[in-house]
């Protein structure tokens, strides 16, 4: 997969790793991208069209499949971090419905239009997927789950022709991870990362220094060897169209 004359749509693509994705499309001469957004603002590039799309209204979400006329690489890459201590049950559903169905839900309305490009998903997900971080667990949990939805997606739509790529990032410097003191990548540099990853056909994406250290242990360990042991089972069951 070339982003060279794709279109690609980006969720959250108001600001961090969101925008620097789209600016990386159009200089990787993506025909169209598409920036998904809760208060769309104009960009310069003709090649750029804002969305009104906040993932968690299903309602603007339909709306966006109907503005979008072709897609070839989805990238889920709005989110929502909250620090808490799981004492409200509240802010673990603020997150759920983010980090989890708000991809879920975006993914299903657009699968139909993926499924006739054999496209791509691309969920910008977190090392927190993998080992918690007690300071947002809220965020960790439904990184968790996002994660467990891409492996998942990753076996069903194998046969379809969509591939499902996870992004495992570390800290990035955006507003998101203001509050943590740690040596951080730029949005600008994991947004290469990513297409990168995706143009390797790499299906876990490490783009920063920080998880791009455990890249290797993590595609040669025990944990992914499982995973593709069960996307084995899938493989012998109907395709639905």
């Amino acid at each position: 997969m070339t982003i060279a004359d794709k279109a690609v749509l980006v969720t959250g693509a108001n600001r961090g790793i969101g925008k620097a994705l789209v600016e990386e499309a159009l200089k990787r001469g993506a025909k169209r991208v598409y920036a998904g957004m809760r208060r769309p603002l104009a960009h310069m590039d003709r090649l750029v069209t804002a969305v009104t799309l906040d993932v968690t209204s299903a309602a603007q979400t339909r709306a966006a499949v109907e503005r979008v006329e072709s897609l070839d690489i989805l990238i889920n890459n709005a989110g929502l971090a909250l620090f808490d201590d799981l004492s409200d049950r509240a802010a673990l559903e603020r997150h759920l419905a983010v980090n989890l169905f708000g991809t879920y839900g975006v993914t299903q309305a657009f699968l139909p239009t993926l499924t006739r490009s054999r496209g791509a998903i691309v969920n910008v997900l977190s090392v927190a997927a993998l080992a918690p971080l007690p300071i947002i667990p809220g965020y960790s949990i439904s990184k968790a789950a996002a994660f467990s939805l891409s492996q998942s997606l990753r076996a069903l739509l194998a046969r379809r022709g969509v591939k499902v790529h996870a992004v495992m990032a570390g800290p990035v410097d955006t507003e998101m991870s203001r509050g943590f003191d740690v040596p951080k990548a730029s949005p600008e540099s994991v947004a290469r990362a990513i297409f990168d990853g995706v143009e390797n056909g790499e299906e876990d994406i490490f783009p920063d220094p920080m998880s791009e250290s455990m890249a290797e242990s993590w595609r040669s360990g025990a944990v992914k060897a499982l995973e593709r042991q069960f996307a084995a089972l899938v493989e012998t069951e109907p395709v639905n169209s």
